[in-house]
């Protein structure tokens, strides 16, 4: 994957300069880390335009050159940001499904709402997940895989409600993007405070009730 790297970092890029403030060395290791929760840590201060090479570095305390030689620059943040986000989708979801105990009713309505609050939580990161305010290559296949399987994730979910009798879904893949294709639009519309009611959680509770009505079997 080419990437387009970051003018704002890329003038202070030496390997002699570090910050003045820079730690001790930090095992090679545990580099990729720190910068990973330096890039959210950054993200979530300052939003995606703020994400730069120069700003991440310093929250991590090293080189910008640090950033170009373990993730690429400005695009390798991007994609491991996206990973990051994908991933912590995919457990969250899974979280409900997990709970044996409930439902599947339950279970099904449990992760529509674990969406909106994995939105609501993560507002910039989902905000790169899903609106792409960075230009970037988005074909990065290890992206696309950590995406899919959050999406793999919403598919089961489908096939387990409909076992379960909770929905119709002759076609799981087709039913969960219906599904997500309408969550993220009543979320997306949240977040840019465009709901229009006087109570955006009972609009959502509303609309998971919709979803399930529309799909049931017939």
């Amino acid at each position: 994957m080419s990437h387009a790297g970051d003018s704002s970092g890329g003038g202070a890029g030496t390997a002699g300069q570090a910050p003045s403030a820079r730690r001790g060395r930090t095992p090679s290791a545990d580099v990729e880390r720190e910068l990973l929760a330096a890039a959210e840590a950054v993200l979530v201060r300052e939003g995606p335009a703020g994400l730069t090479v120069r700003a991440v570095a310093a929250e991590a305390g090293i080189a910008p050159m640090g950033v170009y030689n373990k993730l690429g620059g400005k695009d390798g943040l991007v994609d491991a940001l996206l990973i990051k986000g994908f991933d912590r989708l995919r457990t969250s979801l899974e979280s409900a499904l997990a709970d044996t105990a409930e439902p599947m009713r339950g279970r099904f309505v449990t992760c529509g709402w674990i969406y909106r609050q994995f939105a609501l939580d993560n507002p910039h990161l989902y905000a790169i997940m899903f609106e792409h305010p960075h230009p970037h290559d988005h074909d990065d296949p290890e992206v696309a895989e950590h995406a899919a399987a959050a999406f793999g994730s919403l598919v089961r979910i489908v096939e387990l409600g409909a076992a379960a009798g909770v929905i119709a879904a002759p076609d799981p893949v087709e039913a969960a993007q219906q599904i997500w294709s309408t969550l993220h639009g009543a979320v997306a519309l949240e977040l840019k405070g465009l709901v229009l009611t006087p109570d955006p959680q009972y609009t959502y509770q509303a609309l998971l009730a919709t979803i399930i009505r529309g799909l049931a079997p017939r």
